[in-house]
């Protein structure tokens, strides 16, 4: 097979063991970063050219498309479903996944567990948004973050309000959220590919910090999970539509809650917490499925 990986640093981590299993495999591969693409968009021959040479003959690719260039990652990725180009995950699933807050209302409606969590655009909705999600503490979070960043715990009412106040002054998007002390700054993040969930880490926050990315310090480690928390890991990746996602899940009283599910989930992390080669699960996935041609979203924009 020849497979492209949709990525913008060859030297990452997630891309390098893409690479290596590319070649364990014995699959041709090529490296394509989103950004230095062109496209030709017609309705008979679509074409995709990257540092003027045309790019044809893929069986299959596998986006690696950073939040910061999701619009052009995503139209790049739509012109390669367009030349009947397999993808591991389609472009309008990671658009919908990568919409905080559509995903949330799109979890909510199919009823899985989550943070309660509030949005709102006027400052003088402040106090009542704060009561719709059960007062303080809050976590007050940016719909355009990654990584943590844009993340806040406000610990009292005042501190939340001030946060909020500073945020909307910006007029930065953001969501806030009840804080589930009973997780203890830890998450689990289960890593799904098709409808299983092959691997699950539990991440604890560095000392003082809310926050348990592995980018903010956090550790990692190997953890059981539940039957429900398999469970709900699946659907929520099967209603964002994503074949292979990172879905990160509060231990709460009343069950698994999940705060976020991650197009492109990292792979360095979970493969050293659990010793799995889950970049050859991800070609593997990939053989099978393009030669069946199977998609979730086809048609649906």
């Amino acid at each position: 097979m020849k497979i492209g990986i949709l990525s913008r640093n060859s030297s990452l981590y997630s891309t390098q063991r893409l690479i290596e299993a590319c070649k364990n495999r014995g699959h041709e591969y090529k490296v394509i970063d989103a950004l230095r693409c062109y496209m030709n968009i017609n309705s008979e021959k679509p074409e995709i050219h990257f540092k003027g040479e045309q790019l044809s003959g893929f069986d299959a690719i596998i986006p690696r498309i950073g939040a910061s260039v999701t619009f052009y990652g995503t139209a790049v990725l739509r012109q390669f479903e367009m030349m009947g180009v397999y993808p591991v995950n389609e472009s309008v699933a990671i658009s919908r996944s990568r919409d905080k807050l559509r995903s949330m209302q799109l979890l909510s409606r199919k009823g899985i567990g989550m943070p309660i969590t509030g949005f709102a655009s006027k400052p003088d909705d402040i106090k009542d948004l704060l009561n719709m999600v059960g007062g303080a503490p809050v976590v007050i979070k940016l719909l355009e973050g990654t990584q943590g960043i844009g993340v806040v715990l406000a610990e009292n009412r005042k501190a939340a309000e001030s946060v909020i106040e500073a945020f909307m002054g910006l007029k930065a998007n953001i969501m806030v959220q009840e804080y589930v002390k009973e997780a203890g700054g830890a998450d689990i993040r289960c890593f799904v590919i098709g409808d299983k969930v092959i691997a699950s880490m539990k991440r604890q926050g560095a000392e003082g910090e809310f926050r348990s990315n592995l980018h903010r310090g956090g550790t990692a480690t190997l953890v059981k999970i539940s039957p429900q928390e398999r469970k709900t890991a699946i659907d929520a990746a099967k209603i964002m539509g994503l074949n292979v996602a990172g879905v990160d899940l509060l231990r709460s009283s009343r069950g698994p809650l999940v705060m976020e599910v991650n197009s492109s989930p990292g792979l360095e992390g979970i493969e050293k917490a659990t010793g799995k080669d889950i970049a050859s699960m991800i070609i593997e996935f990939a053989e099978k499925n393009a030669q069946l041609r199977t998609t979730r979203t086809r048609g649906r924009g």
